[in-house]
């Protein structure tokens, strides 16, 4: 095993400074955001370079590298740069593009959970506290240790890079002889947690009453709780197979919203 990750890195078409530019470029994963693809614009050109140093004049290679990273994804931010060396050092060795695919749909989901629990949801908001303490009292220290904080967390995106690159390169051979299971076990923990957010963030709930009888606690849900969010979920999932855009369906789902409001449906 050793001796197959230094013939990778002798054989490697990156530079340490190619990783370091990666890291730096995750910082653009949010410069094209649309609810359609969410991050998949900023995610692919903070790539482009790195593709076009592996692929060289294979231009098929480079359209199916693109083609694949403008699928849908939403991720942390602050960690993202590690998902984007692990999958370069995947790209570089000529890795199955299915495996590829299925690792990025599995791990984007629990990275951005990660994410957010560190850093939004525990320490920016107690860096932010601190801070505003100091600055309500007047003191420059307050922006001060926010900004340096804020900046300590960018610039983490570089080292994480490599984190992320040099994991790759030392898994390549058990990723290329399990390639099949990865990709399937990766597509089921993708799956598995976009299941749980749509439980948590799908909410439908009948106002409609027969009499002094309400269809949905007295009935719906005494036969089947959360029917609705479930059907209107699969409702969407069948629209999407046949190949309607997202963008018309939330269009639907305005409509939707904005009829049973109206009419006190819902």
């Amino acid at each position: 095993m050793a001796s197959n990750v230094e013939n990778t890195k002798k054989t490697s078409k990156l530079s340490k400074k190619d990783i370091t530019m990666l890291g730096i470029r995750s910082s653009l994963l949010q410069s094209a955001f649309s609810y359609e693809r969410m991050q998949a614009g900023g995610w692919a050109f903070a790539q482009v370079p790195i593709w076009k140093k592996i692929f060289g004049n294979d231009k098929k290679a480079l359209s199916e590298a693109m083609s694949d990273n403008m699928e849908f994804i939403n991720t942390a931010p602050p960690l993202v740069s590690i998902l984007m060396g692990l999958l370069t050092s995947l790209e570089e060795k000529r890795v199955d593009r299915q495996t590829i695919r299925g690792l990025k749909n599995g791990l984007f989901g629990p990275m951005a959970g990660i994410g957010d629990a560190i850093y939004w949801f525990t320490l920016m908001p107690i860096v932010g506290g601190i801070a505003a303490s100091f600055a309500s009292k007047g003191n420059i220290l307050g922006p001060i240790i926010f900004f340096l904080v804020y900046l300590a967390i960018f610039l983490c995106r570089i080292p994480f890079a490599h984190l992320g690159y040099n994991l790759g390169v030392k898994a390549i051979d058990v990723i290329q002889d399990n390639s099949k299971i990865i990709a399937r076990v990766a597509t089921i923990m993708g799956l598995t947690v976009i299941g749980a957010l749509i439980s948590q963030y799908v909410a439908l709930s009948l106002s409609v009453k027969i009499g002094s009888v309400s269809l949905q606690k007295d009935f719906l849900d005494k036969i089947f709780p959360n029917i609705l969010p479930l059907g209107f979920t699969f409702f969407l999932y069948y629209l999407l197979k046949k190949k309607v855009s997202p963008i018309v369906l939330i269009v639907i789902v305005f409509v939707l919203c904005i009829i049973c409001s109206y009419f006190k449906i819902m």
